[in-house]
């Protein structure tokens, strides 16, 4: 074997533990909920929203704050550690990623919505 296609198969062996290291990563960090059980959730959790302003003023779930994923880590010290915190991003990726800042920072009760607000079919609120 050439060392150009050794050096490729290393490259692709980190690669997909690197994959597979987030994957656990992210699936330790935050609980996913479908609709039903977001839904059930709302009331009683800090619904965090972490589109960027505009995604969030054309239209956003019902009760949900606004801490866009680019101001997160600035901003994210006015959640509450003793209520549980409900995530939404645009397709279900940024959840992880925050979720996974939360977790080092103390938070444990950190759930999101699978999909993300693309996938909602509940109630909005819109400024229009």
């Amino acid at each position: 074997m050439s060392n150009v296609m050794t050096i490729a198969i290393i490259v692709l062996v980190a690669v997909i533990a690197w994959m597979l290291l987030n994957f656990f990563l992210n699936k330790k960090a935050v609980k996913e909920l479908n609709q039903d059980e977001f839904q059930q959730g709302l009331r009683k959790a800090q619904v965090i929203d972490l589109r960027e302003k505009a995604d969030y003023d054309y239209g956003h779930v019902n009760g949900a704050r606004n801490i866009p994923m680019t101001m997160f880590r600035q901003r994210y010290q006015g959640l509450r550690k003793d209520q549980p915190i409900y995530l939404i991003d645009a397709n279900g990726i940024a959840s992880y990623r925050a979720a996974r800042s939360l977790k080092k920072k103390g938070y444990k009760d950190i759930y999101m919505l699978k999909g993300g607000y693309k996938k909602w079919t509940g109630k909005i609120k819109s400024k229009k």
